[in-house]
């Protein structure tokens, strides 16, 4: 499972016009589910999630992680986020998981998320999606497991 962590001051999700997830500062994660992920991939990713030390503390050292700011968690999944481009011009898919397998580790993800988090959001799967962020530092790390 990969999840590309970045760090905003801001950020939503919208579908068809209409917003269906919102956070203020805290993470935008966009996440991609590979074929031998697991729940326990789903687990390890969350828990990279909410500890990744990412925030800076008084001296501007990035010390502090999501759970110690308070800050909001935008989950957005992304299959192409999975793809193989190693090779040509053209990007392969054969490394995304299947959309049924996407959709469930997806949801779970969220949904343990929003039981160990105080504020969670996500976008919609599957969806064509607008992501709006205001990324802070730049700050953008793959975090894979």
């Amino acid at each position: 499972m990969k999840g590309l962590l970045q760090r905003v001051r801001g950020a939503r999700v919208e579908v068809a016009g209409e917003v269906v997830g919102a956070i203020d500062q805290g993470l935008l994660v966009l996440v991609a589910v590979e074929p031998d992920d697991t729940r326990v991939s789903a687990d390890k990713l969350l828990h990279k999630l909410l500890n990744y030390r990412v925030f800076s503390d008084a001296e501007g050292k990035m010390n502090l992680s999501l759970a110690d700011v308070g800050g909001g968690l935008l989950l957005v999944s992304q299959f192409t986020l999975a793809a193989d481009t190693k090779n040509g011009l053209r990007p392969s898919f054969s490394t995304a998981a299947p959309p049924d397998l996407g959709e469930e580790l997806f949801d779970y993800l969220t949904g343990k998320a929003k039981q160990m988090h105080g504020t969670v959001a996500s976008g919609r799967f599957g969806a064509d999606m607008q992501v709006h962020l205001v990324n802070d530092g730049p700050v953008t790390f793959l975090l894979q497991t």
